[in-house]
């Protein structure tokens, strides 16, 4: 689980010829010009939003279009002075770093500005009086792993120190804001089965949906028996996994990795305190296939394209298994 990464980076370029300095940008990042909220959302992190002004603007709040280049800020930067563009001026904005919490965001914020000496205002109202040597942490309940727009960061943070003293802090301080903001926390064990023993892809696929979601933090994985019928032991790889999500919702989830259309792939189990969640409590399904299907449906709406090609890629892999007569032989 991800509970805090960076934002990009965010430059202002002050200038005299904005129209010649973006047509230049556009053709030397092949890129174009878009809606600053746009940019600042589809970005990841360590990449850069340029924003071009008049070199009279003072006032580092983002105009109406930027361009977002998928590339660091020291790349974008050098290749800008060596190509000899006419900036007068260049204003780098604070670093931003996302946090997320489960809940109680107005807490979050009050225990980070105590700890850190800062004030909470609104993010646009931070980047605004931030300046290049601050830091600006922003609170949202959206997994980090995907994209975040403006409208998404509850509140934020001014911090008037650097980044890397607040960065190294703050990793170490982070576990125990989250056990403060949630003490209690769902222990989970994960049991994954497969007959055919391609235990390696099963576990990747797994690990890739577990990550990509952030369903929790994985504390502890290896190899155990378990006992389906008297007498009847069978390997089992099994995964332990502090979470705040619903069990239920977990449980929903990773069910949608046991078939493929209609190609059963793997078995997954899901304990909470010893004690198997029963596939029937997930809804009014009429069986375990129907289960599966509305549950892989709903894994393609939230994974990430990699994500989702890469799980792809490996599950055709498994079907070509299954087509040589290495299936999973359904229970």
């Amino acid at each position: 689980m991800r509970f805090m990464r960076f934002g990009p980076s965010i430059l202002f370029l002050r200038t005299a010829h904005a129209e010649a300095v973006k047509n230049a940008l556009a053709q030397m990042f092949s890129t174009e010009e878009i809606p600053a909220e746009e940019a600042i959302r589809n970005s990841s992190e360590f990449e850069t939003v340029l924003f071009v002004t008049e070199e009279w603007i003072k006032k580092t709040l983002p105009p109406k279009t930027g361009f977002l280049i998928r590339s660091g800020a020291p790349y974008v930067l050098s290749r800008i002075i060596n190509a000899n563009l006419p900036v007068e001026k260049v204003h780098v904005e604070s670093t931003l770093i996302f946090l997320r919490v489960p809940e109680k965001v107005e807490e979050a914020l009050e225990l980070i500005a105590q700890k850190y000496g800062g004030r909470i205002m609104s993010l646009r109202e931070a980047i605004d009086e931030g300046e290049a040597n601050d830091t600006v942490i922003g609170v949202t309940r959206k997994r980090l792993s995907c994209p975040i727009g403006p409208e998404e960061i509850e509140g934020a943070v001014l911090i008037h120190r650097g980044f890397l003293d607040v960065y190294r802090e703050l990793s170490v301080d982070a576990p125990l804001l989250l056990l403060k903001l949630m003490p209690e926390w769902n222990e989970l064990t994960i049991k994954l089965y497969d007959t055919a023993k391609r235990y390696e892809e099963n576990v990747e696929r797994l690990m890739l949906v577990i990550e990509d979601l952030d369903l929790g933090f994985v504390v502890g994985e290896g190899w155990d028996w378990d006992y389906p019928r008297p007498f009847m032991r069978v390997p089992v790889y099994k995964l332990k996994l502090l979470t705040w999500e619903d069990p239920l919702r977990v449980k929903f989830l990773l069910k949608g990795l046991e078939y493929r259309g209609y190609k059963r792939l793997c078995d997954i189990d899901v304990f909470v305190e010893g004690k198997k969640i029963d596939w029937v409590k997930l809804g009014k399904f009429n069986s375990k296939f129907e289960l599966a299907k509305a549950a892989r449906e709903e894994l393609e709406k939230l994974l990430s394209e990699d994500v989702r090609r890469r799980l792809h890629e490996i599950e055709e892999k498994l079907l070509g298994d299954t087509k040589e007569g290495r299936g999973v032989k359904a229970s």
